[in-house]
């Protein structure tokens, strides 16, 4: 998950950087719901190893 929020994330800064706002900001979008789902799923799992001891 973590690696597909990182790939969108580059993909939003190369399309930045030729001038492609459309698909920049649709990557950086992505990118950033993926990093957040990551995130969430890395804390549920952390909570549930601390439960589970």
């Amino acid at each position: 998950m973590l690696g597909w929020a990182i790939t969108f994330l580059v993909v939003a800064l190369i399309a930045a950087v030729l001038g492609f706002g459309g698909i920049a900001g649709a990557s950086a979008g992505i990118a950033q719901i993926l990093f957040v789902i990551f995130i969430l799923l890395f804390v549920g799992s952390l909570i549930m190893r601390f439960v589970k001891r």
